[in-house]
């Protein structure tokens, strides 16, 4: 049994319904787990979060051109978008002060573009920049954060940097350049102490997109820092984590979420799903697990779920570890039959996103702290916030167009 949500409008700007089902308890989950779930749609183009409030769920949906992986922690946001990756911040000090007052306890606030060009980022993760705990002991050097990119068209990891569209950093050993042709679709990433561990991949092909041949059982999983294969025989893999000592993989043409042993290559279904599973994250003994109805033939064709006679669906389905039973779900209806990435964030419930398609990301700004006039030496300790409404303004009778 379902209870529906009141269908919701994207954005002013688009007319076109996006609906959803809740499965009964699915609310009291979210707020008993202290959590919002954000769910990513490069087919819509939206990044959505749910939230609890009252026995029932709201979505906040918000547009990135192509939304594909993203990371997000209490602290930051990292989207990847068609030929670029964009980086909010949570603002704090704004959130209480966000319509309607008193209700939000985040809000992230865009800081920064960063132009890759057309890289078909897949996913991405918060991490560091390569210099190990035990490098950065001995050295003295302190381990940077930075955003990790799966940049699929260039079969490579990468990071980012001001002076380059991206900066390789590996890519599997029997990928032999670094080119444009989409080799192998390199996709997920699963993160290790704070640096990538392990990589899925659609084939091991070194041809122009030579993965098309493969999808059926081609699929690998590979070990970043040893190079090595772990397990193959996947079809069309997505999404590798690390949880509670256990690496799961959903092995999408599947329909599947299974666990892989690292030490050597053993496969175990944990649950299948009535889709294509792809994004998936973890709160506790719960996996959320992101389906796909995969209506593109000519990429879907071929593999074993596109096969199955049942109706395929759309959505994020929540899977509890211990039995690998189904024990909840949000089914995307009508237009959305795409989903790319899951996340779920604890500790914060109703988070505020600031977009572009209202005058607020015009006027909310961060101060930063002033130096006294006259010098340059270091200011104020605390910074400002400047929200619509709460500036000071002079008095003219001229309109803000005529000034312009």
């Amino acid at each position: 049994m379902t209870e529906s949500d009141v269908p919701e409008k994207l954005d002013p700007d688009d007319g076109s319904p996006f609906s959803y089902t809740v499965s009964a308890g699915f609310a009291e989950a979210l707020a008993t787990l202290n959590a919002t779930l954000w769910v990513s749609t490069y087919q819509a183009g939206k990044l959505a979060v749910f939230r609890s409030a009252n026995g029932r769920v709201s979505m906040l949906p918000r547009t990135f051109d192509k939304a594909m992986g993203f990371a997000v922690d209490q602290n930051s946001l990292a989207i990847a978008t068609r030929y670029q990756v964009w980086t909010l911040k949570n603002e704090t000090i704004l959130a209480p002060r966000i319509h309607p007052e008193g209700k939000h306890d985040a809000c992230y606030l865009p800081r920064s573009s960063h132009v890759t060009g057309n890289i078909d980022a897949h996913e991405v993760a918060f991490g560091y920049d390569g210099i190990d705990s035990a490098s950065a002991t001995s050295t003295g050097k302190a381990q940077r954060s930075t955003v990790w990119v799966v940049n699929t068209l260039f079969s490579c990891l990468c990071t980012l940097d001001p002076d380059y569209s991206f900066v390789p950093r590996w890519r599997p050993t029997f990928v032999s350049r670094l080119i444009r042709q989409d080799r192998c679709h390199l996709n997920g990433l699963a993160m290790r102490d704070g640096q990538p561990g392990f990589v899925t991949c659609f084939a091991e092909t070194d041809a122009f997109e030579g993965w098309r041949e493969h999808k059926r059982d081609g699929g690998l999983l590979i070990d970043v820092p040893s190079g090595e294969i772990v397990a193959r025989g996947f079809s069309m893999p997505h999404s590798p984590r690390i949880h509670n000592g256990r690496l799961f993989v959903l092995d999408s043409g599947n329909g599947r979420l299974v666990t892989v042993d690292p030490r050597n290559g053993q496969v175990d279904i944990v649950a299948e799903l009535p889709g294509y599973t792809r994004g998936m994250a973890f709160l506790g003994r719960y996996a959320f697990i992101g389906l796909s109805q995969i209506r593109e033939t000519n990429i879907f064709g071929g593999i074993a779920i596109a096969e199955r006679p049942e109706k395929r669906r759309c959505g994020v389905w929540v899977v509890d570890l211990s039995t690998g039973q189904g024990v909840g779900q949000i089914e995307f209806e009508k237009t959305i039959q795409e989903v790319f990435d899951v996340q779920v964030l604890p500790g914060i419930q109703h988070p505020a996103i600031v977009g572009f398609a209202k005058e607020t990301i015009q006027r909310a700004c961060i101060i930063g702290p002033e130096t006294p006039p006259g010098r340059l030496a270091a200011g104020l300790d605390q910074s400002t916030a400047v929200l619509p409404g709460n500036e000071e303004r002079p008095q003219t009778s001229q309109s803000d167009d005529s000034r312009r």
